[in-house]
């Protein structure tokens, strides 16, 4: 492990910045991180780029062609859009246990694009005018 010698200033210095560059590993390197790489090298460009500038891609449903908004985060963040592209419907559905949000994300947009039957067969709907959907537009 790392030894710190010296006055007690210097110490804490010295442990702040160690907190400090591990923090920034973590934050470049941690599940969460690991898990934004993954979702971004399946995204396609044109999904890629709509994440950068709106936090949120959309794909298209494999049965009905109908087109989904994928919202940055894990619950309540799928909506379904209308011909005007607007929230038409919520649907709330995610993988049995706990992912970092850019691993459930790609199962969403993975389950949608190869068998939304099955996802909207287990889903379950909400409004999506609720006060906490961000970004619902």
């Amino acid at each position: 492990m790392f030894l710190f010698r010296g006055n007690g200033v210097a110490r804490g210095a010295s442990l702040r910045a160690l907190r400090a560059l591990y923090r920034s590993f973590n934050e470049q390197n941690g599940p969460d991180a690991c898990a934004r790489r993954l979702l971004r090298e399946w995204l396609s460009s044109e999904q890629r780029a709509q994440f950068d500038a709106s936090g949120f891609f959309e794909v298209t449903g494999s049965l009905t062609g109908r087109r989904y908004r994928i919202h940055q985060g894990t619950m309540s963040n799928v909506l379904e859009l209308n011909e005007a592209l607007e929230p038409k419907t919520g649907w709330c559905f995610l993988p049995e246990r706990a992912l970092a949000v850019g691993d459930v994300m790609l199962a969403q947009k993975i389950a949608l694009e190869t068998d939304e039957a099955a996802v909207l067969a287990i889903a379950k709907p909400f409004s999506p005018r609720l006060p906490f959907v961000r970004g619902a537009h």
